[in-house]
């Protein structure tokens, strides 16, 4: 039991969440940002709001996922036209067109040709829900900027004695400041 209560008269210290060890900080200064301009502005063009909210870093990443959502929609579109003649071809009943793709059937090429519309048109709701989301990153940032970081979160634990119904008890107390 002394041992316990030693140990605890020596932990009396101080944790710190945050390194201090920088002497002259000089504190940020915030540029307070509009999240309904930055809203608009990545609504008119993509990218227009994280440039507002300087993260210049996400613009290739919007781009670059514009571009790969563009070309597997371009990809599934020509997959589609091309089960769709191979389907015109099959069923035209003219002996002279042949069907590109000899060892499907008809009912095969109608759900090849089913398959890549229905990924053609996903993959445009998709770039839709792309699009809204480039807005939500940039209003939801503006927002978070104002977001206050006070330096001074620290931890404070120091041993404590109450007394209840006349008898002493010995504990720990923890503080948190934020």
């Amino acid at each position: 039991m002394i041992r316990i209560i030693i140990l605890i008269l020596l932990t009396n210290t101080y944790l710190f969440s945050q390194n201090n060890l920088v002497e002259n900080d000089t504190s940020k200064i915030l540029v307070k940002l509009n999240p309904k301009k930055a809203a608009t502005l990545s609504a008119i063009l993509p990218g227009l709001g994280q440039i507002y909210n300087k993260q210049y870093w996400k613009v290739p990443v919007i781009y670059g996922g514009y571009i790969v959502i563009g070309h597997y929609i371009k990809f599934n579109n020509e997959m589609y036209f091309e089960f769709k003649n191979a389907l015109l071809m099959e069923v035209d009943g003219i002996e002279s067109t042949i069907n590109p793709f000899p060892n499907f059937s008809e009912s095969l090429l109608e759900r090849n040709m089913e398959f890549w519309r229905r990924n053609r048109d996903l993959l445009i709701i998709f770039s839709g829900v792309y699009y809204l989301l480039n807005i939500v990153d940039a209003h939801v940032f503006a927002h978070l900027n104002e977001f206050n970081i006070n330096e001074d979160i620290s931890m404070k634990i120091k041993p404590s004695l109450k007394q209840i119904n006349n008898s002493n008890i010995v504990g720990i107390s923890v503080k948190f400041n934020f």
